[in-house]
This record gives structure tokens, C-alpha cells and sequence, in this order.
């Protein structure tokens, strides 16, 4: 059965959740004016783009991102099982 918001549209939607007492999407009113960026972190990353990745760093990057990305309940999967596998993995082009 379908949940009673999909049947309402969006609209109805919005006031079903009011009266439900759910947790609306925060008010956007900050992102309205004119944003000022940290001058230090505009510092930061301007040295950032003069900096070359090694294909070495590269490598532990998709390492460390495919690890983030093993389901949490997988007891025997390690950083150094996916830097195993890694190794021996080819993607066809």
C-alpha cells in the first residue's frame, strides 16, 4: 500500500507532516545574502591547486574510498584487503 503523502502530492504532503509534527527542511534564508568566504581557507586552497597528486596517493585515495564504501556488517573486509585486491583487479576499458 502506498504511503498516504504519495497519494496527496507534495503539497498535502507538507501539511500532513505539520500536523504529524515531522521535522520540516531547514529555512534557506542563509544561502539569500551575500556569502563571504574564510580568507584563510581561500589561502589554503589556492596552495592546494599548485599541489601535483602522485598516482601513488591516487591509489590510496580509491583504496580508502571503496573501504568507506564496504557494508558496515562485513567483518572481513579490511583497508589492507581491499589494498590486496586492488592489486590483483583490472578494469576492462
Amino acid at each position: 500500500m502506498r504511503p498516504v503523502y504519495a497519494v496527496i502530492g507534495s503539497f498535502g504532503r507538507k501539511k500532513l507532516e505539520k500536523r504529524k509534527g515531522i521535522a520540516q527542511m531547514a529555512d534557506r534564508k542563509q544561502f539569500l545574502g551575500d556569502i563571504k568566504a574564510d580568507p584563510q581557507l581561500k589561502k589554503v586552497l589556492e596552495a592546494s591547486r599548485q599541489i601535483q597528486v602522485t598516482e601513488e596517493e591516487l591509489q590510496e585515495q580509491r583504496i580508502s574510498f571503496a573501504f568507506g564504501n564496504a557494508p558496515a556488517n562485513a567483518e572481513n573486509i579490511t583497508k589492507d584487503s581491499v589494498r590486496q585486491t586492488s592489486k590483483n583487479l583490472r578494469l576492462l576499458a
